[in-house]
């Protein structure tokens, strides 16, 4: 290790995170992420100095990535993401990666195709994992609009690693069509395992070992992640892909052969994830962020208000224009705020575009910001405008006696669609 006090400044770091988190939480609710990218600036090159990366620290965070992608596929929920709506968020998203794309080229300033497809499918992004905390303590994660949101928000997270699979492997579409279709049918066998009823011995032993040493669940947990991010390697496909779809397959698995255990696995896979190596990513990331290009002014400190706007008209206007009939005008904007915020994954995209040499620092500066302020400001207004959306049709809705036929069609819509 190079700087072996980055390290203790690190997990310090981590650490202090959740104590200023919990204690702004009575005025502002801050999410955790913004105050370990805060802290990784702090103690960072471009402010105190204290802490600078090296190999092993690098590792930890690539695994800290690995495993922070890892839970965004856990987290979605085919249950509710299925029928017309999924349609709908599929197109939406594919409307906004063409927006992306094209706006994305276009502020790439001589950087090329590739360079314009880290930016464009940074802007197609959702940071589903920021929302549905937002959306659970509001009491809406079960209702039309937090389905709605869920089909939305997972779309928003498969779809970016899928076309970076596809656009930034450098080889023929043909070819990289191939690959990623093999990767498909490898993921769909393992898909088909997850299914398979298990033989009782299966569920006994992850019973008999949840709190013992042996831990058989995690380390099968670890495995699937490892192992899948192996096969993506071979493949040539990015981590990313490899990650998500562990955490697909691992879902199945727990709750298809351990339903009763599920929940305690993956607490357990969450702490260490949670606990340790996802903190560590995003302290790292705010170490390497270039603070120094950010406020120095000129075009870097130009384009952060620049891609913060493009969040909302990239990713949601597609959204607004394919919402289900059934939401209403206040709802739309609620789901467009919501669906434009983005974070994990413009960190993660933007730190492989630095590491390939296509996208400058300052220039994934301009966009990580853009991202935290999007994760501070867009989620809260939503609330606002759900607030008001609720209170509205408890009060007879949007123009009196026709919200409440609008209501009724929603009720009726909620009765007759498959989830």
């Amino acid at each position: 290790m190079d700087h072996p006090g980055t390290f203790v400044l690190i997990v310090a770091a981590a650490v202090l995170a959740p104590l200023l988190a919990y204690g702004i939480s009575r005025w502002l609710p801050v999410p955790l992420v913004i105050f370990e990218i805060l802290l990784g600036i702090l103690i960072g090159p471009d402010v105190l100095g204290w802490a600078h990366t090296g190999q092993v620290i690098d590792v930890l965070s690539e695994l800290g990535l690995a495993m922070l992608i890892f839970l965004a596929g856990y987290e979605i929920q085919f249950d509710q993401v299925k029928g017309d709506t999924l349609k709908r968020s599929v197109w939406a998203w594919l409307i906004a990666l063409a927006l992306g794309l094209g706006i994305g080229i276009l502020l790439a300033h001589g950087g090329g195709f590739d360079k314009g497809v880290y930016v464009g499918t940074a802007l197609t992004s959702t940071a589903l994992g920021a929302i549905l905390p937002v959306l659970r303590d509001a009491g809406d994660l079960q209702s039309r609009f937090g389905s709605v949101m869920m089909a939305m928000g997972s779309v928003g997270e498969f779809g970016p690693i899928i076309a970076m699979a596809l656009l930034l492997s450098g080889r023929a579409p043909g070819r990289s069509a191939a690959l990623l279709a093999a990767f498909a049918v490898l993921t769909a066998a393992a898909v088909f395992w997850a299914l398979r009823p298990k033989p009782p011995w299966f569920s006994n032993v992850i019973a008999k070992t949840l709190h013992s040493s042996a831990q058989f669940a995690v380390r099968l947990v670890v495995l699937l992640l490892v192992g899948m991010l192996g096969l993506a390697q071979v493949l040539g496909l990015d981590i990313l892909l490899g990650a998500f779809a562990a955490g697909l397959v691992t879902r199945l698995v727990l709750q298809g052969a351990a339903p009763e255990s599920s929940e305690t696995v993956l607490s357990k896979v969450e702490a260490m994830g949670f606990g340790f190596l996802v903190p560590l990513f995003f302290v790292v990331t705010g170490i390497e962020f270039d603070l120094e290009a950010l406020l120095g002014g000129g075009r870097v400190l130009l384009l952060l208000p620049v891609f913060l706007l493009l969040f909302l008209l990239v990713r949601g206007l597609p959204m607004w224009l394919l919402a289900p009939r059934d939401l209403g005008r206040r709802d739309r904007s609620a789901l467009v705020l919501f669906g434009s915020t983005a974070l994990p994954l413009v960190v993660a995209i933007t730190t492989l575009g630095v590491e390939a040499g296509q996208v400058e620092p300052g220039e994934a500066a301009a966009l990580v910001g853009a991202g935290m302020l999007s994760v501070l400001v867009f989620p809260l207004a939503g609330l606002r405008l759900r607030a008001g959306s609720r209170s509205g049709r408890g009060a007879g809705g949007e123009g009196g006696a026709g919200g409440s036929a609008r209501a009724g069609r929603a009720e009726r819509v909620r009765g007759s669609e498959s989830w």
